[in-house]
């Protein structure tokens, strides 16, 4: 598949929230044309409007591609309406939480390729990174083309299985939660260090914004980026002592978080 294909047989969105917006956005400023673009939303936001996409009208017959961009609640409504596309040529890619490649087959067919991918929400504003897996049915070709149509919104990795997904929604998939409270938690300490709230929150969100770039950029890793900054019995070393202890630093807290949510994604994945 090739983005000609789009642009000749159609991209169907169904649903267009934050995160099919952001996908939207991204295709029309890399020049998908809006002409090309079908949209299924029972409740479209103004800005589609003046977008030139079309806006819950009749489906071409048989489109290149459908993106699945609903809630997973709302999954069991939205997809049935397009049962009639699978089995056929149109490759379906879901972005929606918790909706294993099983759960697609068993309403589609099991002759539909199918991609399921898991994104984060700083996908919003371009700077996302978004985990892949294509089931049987999915040919080099498709999962090329999804990798394409992703990169509007960040990274992409490829997994080698499915299973995998659970472990990626704890890291990235909530991962953006657990930083915006280290933010929340770092300026609430500034403040109890005598500190403005103001001017705590402003240095704290600089501070992780700035580290999160530089350890997205430099060659070194990001061990090697904190023994730079570590002076022997400085400041930052009188810190990390806190924060490295076996049971109640950083290191055992973030394991048990992240298994806690795998945890999570694996109970909500079997429903």
């Amino acid at each position: 598949m090739t983005l000609a294909e789009i642009e000749t047989r159609g991209l169907v969105l169904l649903g267009c929230g934050k995160m099919g917006s952001a996908m939207l956005v991204g295709w029309l400023q890399d020049g998908v044309s809006p002409a090309s673009v079908w949209v299924l939303d029972p409740h479209p936001s103004e800005w589609l409007q003046g977008t030139g996409v079309h806006i819950n009208v009749d489906l071409p017959a048989a489109p290149a591609l459908v993106l699945v961009a609903v809630k997973p609640q709302m999954m069991g409504a939205a997809l049935p309406k397009l049962q009639a596309l699978g089995n056929g040529e149109t490759l379906f890619v879901s972005v929606a939480a918790g909706t294993s490649i099983a759960s697609f087959e068993e309403i589609l067919g099991e002759r539909t390729p199918i991609v399921r991918a898991m994104p984060n929400t700083p996908a919003a504003i371009g700077q996302g990174i978004t985990a892949m897996i294509g089931n049987a049915q999915a040919s080099a070709a498709n999962l090329d083309m999804t990798e394409a149509l992703l990169a509007a919104i960040g990274q992409t990795v490829r997994l080698e299985s499915e299973a995998q997904m659970d472990a990626v929604t704890g890291v990235s998939g909530s991962g953006p939660a657990y930083v915006f409270h280290l933010i929340e938690t770092l300026a609430a300490a500034g403040e109890a260090q005598g500190l403005p709230s103001d001017l705590a929150m402003q240095l704290a969100k600089a501070t992780v914004a700035g580290a999160g770039a530089l350890a997205n950029t430099a060659a070194e890793s990001p061990s090697q980026l904190r023994v730079n900054v570590t002076s022997p019995n400085g400041t930052t070393q009188a810190a990390l002592e806190v924060l490295m202890q076996e049971e109640t630093g950083f290191p055992d807290l973030l394991k048990r978080a992240v298994a806690a949510a795998t945890h999570r994604s694996k109970e909500l994945s079997r429903g």
